[in-house]
């Protein structure tokens, strides 16, 4: 019997022990500094996710944690904290902070002050809604001194679940939340200002490799700062829907850029398709991911994201290391940067597993190594340009030495040549100074390329003016020989009446006529008739059509530019279009609808100027590319719109223009021309003058469907002086 009394006694003893020290074990005393209590927590997993915090208090069944940072990986369950926290220390205002932002929602059930309470903090509400305004999840507790309180708090999440439970006093978060903003500032600040750099000399040297590094900060950041909580707090703060997909979008970004950047900065399309490949494949599955999160299947993006980015990483790793083993050093400068960066990454990783202890140390591992990277690839990027510097010095210096050879030669064949030469000097020095003197002409008309435009139309009002006299010159001419031998052959007949007074006999007399008549009919009189009127008319034709080429040529070259005066719109027209019918010639049907329309105040050289820099542009476009199955066809059409303006339209059948060179044709120096044929000044000057008479030019046009050029012109307009034009 005392054995057994004394068994039961000591048994009894050491039960009761066992459930003070567990009552212990899950009991936080907080005295005043901030303390971590993942191992003073007992955990509940709800694998249905819909038991309720009655249920989960009357029926819970709560395993003591073990872990200093509990870690639920990727879970569909809702899982509940069980704490019991003690106040024992002068603070009225105790916090329970969750430091990993990326939870999706944390409820707190407690009973405070003999009261439910009930707070909830998600991802899925605005920012401004939080009760603390702190990127973690922050419950401000109500806890009186000395006194104790028990809360369970509900955790659910659609990422991996890692739940760092701290306590801390006022003071304690502040300082906290301070620290962790200066840093992240700094962190920030340093990507910011690597980007703003990379981005210059992007723009300076115009090379992918800075582009994409640029594009890769910046979505890295986003990336860090997005898991850090800071976008949701200060960038889009009202937008919780995005801040859900964010967490998928920038990592698949970050690393699309990634790869983009190692692929361009290290050449491996150039070194192995089969790399090249790869990454095409990943940045595919990068999408793909990015697909899936917005479709909501949450839970296969993530997974996706989690298996692919390590993937990558270990990938360029590789091939980083294999490039560097071969010597080459860009390779050596991204390994060095990605190994530092991945060290960051990693030691976060194992913080968040809890491998390493949560500290000021590990905090902010991740935002160290990407900072340091960032710092490392930009050297990289710099001797990258060093390296082309060098290269190009080494060109330089053979482009010299194959000068300075070539040099030797030539100095070797002056010796050779010195006696002719001597014998030449004065010659090619008179030679030279012509050239100097040609050079800088050239130099000056190379200045002036509006004086060019000038003397193109010039060169275009010759031809046209040289041709289209030539022909009625040449019929003029070619009439003059058999009208010189028409009119000797009636000479002739008219010498042979002077002998009929020397005849004094009727039989002599009647011989005479009979001599005439004779001649008359040898030389067919009465064809003479005919040619001679026929040589004159013809030659009346070709001096009428010189005096109408005149006309027009004096039409188009009015030289009353500096005035305005009331011109017939239609004349100046229709003597364009005589001096560009050289040019139009027969291949091009000419189609004119010269309505009535009253004469305007213009100034009608440079009316004339408008209308010849745009039919010449459609007589050039008709006769480069002839349209097919259509008749080449230039429409010249003018008429009165309404009582105030006149409008004029030029169209053709021709080519057309794609809406890229519709944008740009007035634009100086623009041409699609080749070189030689065009100065690019045409319509630009065109475009002035219109705006000098206050009118309106729009052009119309398809590709295949042909242009037109839509001029309005009012009748009466203020008077002001003509700009410059040349």
């Amino acid at each position: 019997m005392d054995v057994k009394f004394y068994r039961a006694m000591i048994g009894n003893l050491l039960l009761c022990i066992s459930m003070l020290n567990s009552a212990y074990a899950g009991e936080v005393v907080f005295k005043g500094t901030d303390v971590t209590i993942g191992k003073q927590v007992e955990i509940l997993e709800d694998t249905s996710a819909a038991m309720t915090v009655d249920e989960v208090k009357a029926h819970g069944k709560f395993i003591p944690s073990t872990e200093e940072t509990p870690n639920f990986g990727v879970s569909a369950s809702t899982f509940w904290v069980r704490l019991q926290i003690r106040n024992n220390s002068d603070e009225d205002n105790i916090f329970l902070e969750l430091a990993y932002p990326r939870i999706e929602s944390a409820t707190l059930y407690s009973t405070e002050r003999g009261k439910e309470k009930k707070e909830t903090i998600s991802w899925n509400d605005a920012f401004d809604k939080r009760r603390v305004k702190h990127e973690n999840i922050v419950f401000k507790l109500d806890i009186p001194r000395k006194t104790a309180q028990t809360y369970y708090l509900q955790i659910h999440g659609s990422e991996q679940i890692v739940v760092p439970l701290i306590v801390r006093s006022e003071m304690g978060l502040f300082q906290f939340a301070l620290t962790n903003e200066i840093i992240s500032g700094i962190h920030i600040g340093v990507l910011f200002v690597m980007m703003l750099y990379n981005f210059f000399v992007y723009f300076s040297i115009r090379e992918k490799s800075y582009l994409y590094y640029v594009l890769y900060i910046l979505f890295i950041g986003l990336t860090q700062t997005t898991i850090t909580g800071y976008t949701f707090k200060f960038l889009w703060p009202d937008t919780p829907a995005f801040n859900e997909y964010s967490i998928i979008l920038f990592p698949a970004l970050a690393g699309s850029f990634a790869l983009l950047f190692f692929q361009n900065f290290l050449h491996i399309r150039e070194r192995s398709v089969t790399n090249h490949r790869i990454i095409l494949a990943i940045i595919f599955t990068y999408g793909v991911a990015v697909v899936l999160n917005l479709l909501g299947l949450n839970m296969v993006s993530y997974r996706i994201i989690d298996l692919l980015a390590p993937s990558a990483a270990l990938f360029a790793l590789g091939v980083a290391l294999m490039l560097s083993l071969e010597g080459y050093r860009p390779a050596k400068f991204f390994l060095v940067a990605w190994l530092i960066f991945l060290v960051g990454i990693v030691l976060y990783s194992l913080r968040n597993l809890n491998l390493l202890p949560y500290n000021s140390f590990t905090n902010y591992t991740m935002q160290a190594g990407t900072a340091i990277e960032v710092i490392l690839l930009s050297f990289a990027l710099a001797d990258k340009i060093n390296i082309f510097k060098k290269e190009k010095e080494i060109s330089q210096a053979q482009a010299l030495r194959i000068s300075m050879e070539n040099e030797k030669i030539i100095l070797e064949q002056n010796a050779f040549l010195e006696k002719s030469v001597i014998e030449r000097t004065a010659e090619l020095q008179f030679a030279n100074t012509e050239l100097n003197l040609a050079l800088t002409k050239l130099k000056d008309a190379q200045t002036q390329l509006l004086d060019s435009e000038k003397m193109a139309s010039l060169g275009q009002l010759t031809a046209g003016i040289a041709h289209e006299i030539n022909n009625p010159i040449n019929f003029v001419s070619s009439n003059i020989r058999p009208l010189r031998r028409d009119i000797d052959d009636v000479l002739e007949i008219l010498d042979s009446y002077d002998g009929i007074r020397e005849i004094d006999s009727i039989e002599g007399l009647q011989g005479k006529v009979k001599e005439i008549e004779q001649l008359k009919s040898d030389l067919d009189l009465d064809y003479l008739k005919t040619e001679l009127g026929t040589l004159l008319k013809g030659m009346e034709d070709g001096a009428h059509r010189t005096v109408e080429i005149v006309k027009g040529l004096k039409i188009f070259s009015r030289v009353d530019e500096s005035d305005l005066n009331l011109v017939n719109v239609n004349e100046g027209i229709e003597s364009t279009l005589i001096i560009l019918n050289y040019q139009m010639g027969s291949s091009i049907t000419l189609v004119k609808e010269l309505g009535n329309i009253p004469s305007i105040e213009c100034y009608a050289g440079k009316l004339n100027q408008v209308f010849m820099n745009i039919l010449t542009n459609s007589i050039y476009a008709l006769q480069k590319e002839k349209p097919e199955g259509k008749t080449p066809t230039i429409w010249v059409k003018s008429w009165l719109k309404d009582p105030e303006n006149v409008a004029i339209s030029i169209r053709d059948n021709g080519p057309g223009m794609t809406p890229e060179v519709r944008a740009k044709i007035f634009e100086p120096f623009f041409t699609t021309k080749q070189v030689g044929d065009g100065t690019g000044l045409g319509l630009s000057i065109v475009f002035k003058i219109i705006e000098v008479h206050s009118g309106n030019i729009q052009v119309n046009t398809e590709v295949g469907e042909g242009t037109e050029f839509l001029i309005t012109l009012p009748v009466k307009r203020k008077v002001r002086p003509i700009p410059d034009f040349q």
